[in-house]
């Protein structure tokens, strides 16, 4: 059964991982990482790999608890920036060689992604995208609506303009990714220390030089915040400016359906962000709620469910009435341009960041690992993330455009 509680779907990336809950955390580390959900976990696992020894990751519940502890996680290179292009392939092809490194099944299945467009504008700005995609080595391309229903043979095909698709996107599973990136951590020495809360940061001059927490302080010469949702209170403590505003999402569970559903693509409905695609036995089905409040409130609630039922409708009927088996609400962590927060601090040097994804954290996880742990070596990441600095708010350098915002 798929999971339909977030307990159950946090807990299928916990495992014996989350038991290890200190009484004490160790009295100093080279490298503090606040937040133990896949970019933390990532970047342990990097760190560790090129020989950085002495990583604590600090989180406040179970590894992956918070926004990582979704049941299925999109993985896609369909973005309209080249920067997220960049991040998202470079975390495709990790993905794709994950069972091998670090070493575990993380249930990808390489379905493609489908946007449906319903306006010539539309059409036109992702006809602009595939290209950029095309020159950036992604196999996507705009398909027409015929094709899309013959992918997805849910669909309805009126009011669509056009689609596009790209046959190497698909999803896995963000628990597991967790789980197997904060073992091979371990097995490295990073210590997990879990259901630790950050209290604090102590800073000198110019740098950081403590963290304290609800089961100690430890002394540190580096502190990396992955706090996702989080992340605002986190650089609040150190006087660094991350503007990360967090916003619930959630999503539902068909009861099985038999016989079993068609193998389809992530589909999604782009003009309503509806959402839908195969889990165990069954489909997920997701949308975001444009009226959605800020906070951190996680409660599912079946009534969002008439959201997504409404759009089905007239988009893909057969799904408007499917009996559903529960749910799951999380937060998506939100940026005043829908980018990342990825970089060092230009006041605090040894305060580095990785957060804000705005739903493209677990796709980009991989990738944005790498920068953080060339940012901590101080050497020259494989693609140039300046411009994701959390700076370009304060410095009016104009935000980062992404038009594939679901």
């Amino acid at each position: 059964m798929a999971p339909s509680s977030p307990g159950e779907a946090a807990s299928e990336g916990s495992g014996l991982l989350s038991s290890s809950a200190f009484r004490t955390v160790p009295a100093s580390a080279d490298v503090v990482i606040v937040g133990g959900g896949v970019m933390g976990a990532s970047t342990a696992f990097h760190l560790a790999e090129a020989g950085v020894t002495n990583i604590v990751v600090v989180e406040r519940g179970d590894l992956g608890c918070g926004s990582s502890g979704k049941p299925i996680g999109g993985v896609r290179a369909q973005f309209s920036d080249p920067l997220n292009i960049e991040l998202g392939s470079r975390s495709l092809r990790a993905y794709q060689e994950f069972r091998h490194r670090p070493g575990a099944d993380i249930r990808l299945d390489t379905v493609g992604y489908l946007f449906l467009l319903d306006s010539a504008r539309q059409a036109s700005d992702f006809e602009a995208g595939v290209r950029l995609q095309n020159g950036l080595g992604v196999p996507s391309r705009m398909i027409s609506p015929d094709e899309a229903q013959r992918l997805c043979p849910y669909l309805a095909t009126d009011g669509l303009v056009a689609a596009a698709y790209s046959p190497a996107d698909g999803h896995a599973r963000p628990g597991l990714v967790v789980q197997g990136y904060a073992r091979a951590a371990a097995r490295a020495g990073v210590t997990l220390a879990t259901h630790t809360v950050v209290c604090g940061l102590d800073t000198a001059g110019d740098r950081v030089v403590g963290v304290h927490t609800s089961h100690g302080r430890i002394a540190c010469s580096t502190v990396i915040c992955a706090a996702g949702a989080w992340s605002a209170r986190i650089g609040e403590m150190a006087g660094v400016n991350l503007p990360v505003r967090p916003v619930k999402r959630q999503l539902a569970f068909t009861a099985p359906i038999t016989p079993p559903a068609p193998r389809i693509p992530f589909t999604i409905d782009f003009s309503s962000t509806a959402y839908f695609h195969n889990s165990d036995d069954g489909l997920l089905l997701g949308l975001a709620d444009p009226g959605q409040e800020e906070g951190f409130d996680t409660t599912w609630t079946p009534e969002w469910l008439e959201l997504f039922r409404s759009v089905a409708r007239h988009r893909a009927p057969a799904l408007a009435g499917m009996e559903t088996a529960g749910g799951w609400a999380g937060l998506y962590e939100v940026t005043p341009d829908h980018n990342a927060l990825i970089g060092r601090s230009g006041e605090l040097p040894n305060f580095l960041y990785a957060a804000g994804f705005s739903g493209h954290g677990f796709l980009q996880a991989p990738a944005v690992g790498e920068v953080v742990r060339d940012l901590y070596l101080e050497r020259e990441p494989f693609t140039d993330i300046s411009p994701l600095s959390a700076d370009r708010f304060r410095l009016g350098a104009g935000i980062r455009p992404e038009a594939h915002v679901v």
